[in-house]
């Protein structure tokens, strides 16, 4: 299976957060939406960096609450790994276990077409491994 056809199942946009927001502003966020990242960007095409849940509670544990008011790009992650829409899964979910990361922006001549996480992954390919049994099954059985 591509990425592609795990972007044809969601929902298109990227939610993105300037780099000046605050810590507080994408809690809010990620609460609000029920996601557990959010990508960086400054015109929602570029990848600037990738704030999650795991970042937060990283600076949280460090700083505290006071941590809340400061703004994204003090914390989030830079070193950014991305994929394009025709890239297998096998291919995204090995680079995710091997950097040990949960989402990856989909780009397209250095452009962000989509947001992937480890979740829609193994969605992707656990359906496809469905796939494969029921006609192996249907071989067997004669149909």
């Amino acid at each position: 299976m591509l990425v592609s056809q795990i972007l044809k199942n969601k929902a298109s946009g990227v939610i993105t957060v300037a780099p000046s927001a605050s810590l507080r502003e994408v809690v809010e966020l990620l609460s609000t939406r029920r996601i557990g990242a959010v990508v960086v960007s400054t015109d929602g095409k570029k990848v600037k960096g990738i704030v999650s849940e795991r970042d937060i509670v990283r600076e949280l544990g460090r700083a505290g609450p006071a941590c809340l008011d400061q703004t994204v790009d003090t914390i989030m992650t830079r070193a950014i790994y991305g994929c394009a829409p025709g890239d297998s899964t096998d291919s995204v979910l090995e680079t995710m276990t091997t950097r040990r990361f949960r989402h990856m922006p989909v780009m397209e001549d250095n452009v962000m077409v989509g947001f992937i996480s480890i979740g829609d992954v193994v969605a992707a390919r656990l359906s496809e491994l469905q796939m494969e049994k029921d006609a192996l099954t249907g071989m067997i059985m004669g149909n």
